[in-house]
Order: C-alpha cells, then sequence, then structure tokens
C-alpha cells in the first residue's frame, strides 16, 4: 500500500490500477496523453516560429538602422555647410576657413567609423586599392603611381572607392 501512495505521489500508476482498467479506460488514458503530447509540439512549434520572426525582425531594424550613429554625425557637417551658404558678407578667406572647419569635422567623423583615406602618391601600384587611369612614360621607377586624381577609401581595410592614379611605365 505504501509503494502504491509513492508511486501515485511519483505520477506513476500502480500495476494494479493498470489491469484493473478496461480497455475502453485505458484507450481513453492514452488518447488525454496523446493529446496533451500534441499540444506541447505545437506549443513547442510555436515558439520556434515566434523566435526565428522575431530574429528576422531585429535583423531587417539592425538593417535599416545601421547608418544611424553615422547618419547623426554628418548632419553636423550638413549643418555647417548650410551655414556657409547663409553667410551674406562673406570673402574668400571666411570661406576657405568655413571648408577647412567643415572638412575637420567631416574627417572627425570618418575616423570615428574607421574610413580611412588611400593617397597612394609615390607607392607601388596595388590594382586591389588602385585604379590606373592612364599609364606615363616617365623617369620614374616602373609600376609606381606618380599622381592621384582621385583619392580612394577603406571602411575597415576594406576598399569602399579605389584610389584613381596615374602610374610609371
Amino acid at each position: 500500500m505504501t509503494d502504491d501512495l509513492e508511486n501515485a505521489q511519483q505520477g506513476e500508476t500502480p500495476i494494479e490500477e493498470i489491469s484493473a482498467q478496461t480497455p475502453e479506460e485505458r484507450i481513453a488514458e492514452l488518447e488525454a496523453a496523446l493529446e496533451e503530447a500534441k499540444a506541447s509540439v505545437l506549443y513547442t512549434k510555436a515558439e520556434g516560429e515566434n523566435i526565428r520572426r522575431r530574429a528576422n525582425d531585429d535583423i531587417d531594424k539592425a538593417r535599416k538602422f545601421a547608418l544611424e550613429k553615422f547618419s547623426n554625425e554628418l548632419l553636423a557637417v550638413k549643418d555647417s555647410l548650410d551655414a556657409a551658404i547663409l553667410i551674406e558678407a562673406a570673402d574668400v578667406k571666411s570661406y576657405k576657413d568655413g571648408i577647412e572647419i567643415t572638412i575637420k569635422q567631416l574627417t572627425s567623423v570618418f575616423e570615428k567609423f574607421n574610413i580611412a583615406e588611400v593617397n597612394p602618391l609615390g607607392e607601388k601600384f596595388d590594382p586591389n586599392k588602385h585604379q590606373a587611369i592612364s599609364v606615363l612614360e616617365n623617369s620614374g621607377e616602373p609600376n609606381t603611381v606618380t599622381s592621384v586624381l582621385q583619392k580612394g577609401y577603406t571602411l575597415n581595410d576594406r576598399v569602399l572607392r579605389p584610389a584613381l592614379v596615374m602610374v610609371a611605365k
């Protein structure tokens, strides 16, 4: 009797009780267990779908707002350019000073976000970082960048834009 009580407390059905059940009662009990297992599987499946959907939403938000910090930093540069346009009585010197300050602001933003300038003047030509526009007959060392037409830029050491260069033949 104490064994029956312990088995009942542990959620087990005593052997005498199983044999005392009619086949219909046993079928009903098994069907109830089956329904409970189905409900558990459906709940687990739904929970997995919810996790996947939330992860996809988070990825979409990350893509959508990835540039938010960068964009906020660029707003200060835009504000400086707008302020320069509003100046009515200005000379070339004040415009030049304002442009230099704006370039410093933009350079600061680039540094914060690991955007580096590529100015390869005098370096060996590297097709991974430079784009040759023309080849010059020159007394310089062959395959060396002789002039830079447009600076290149890298983002975390990955080329954003190659430098447009002229190379010695």
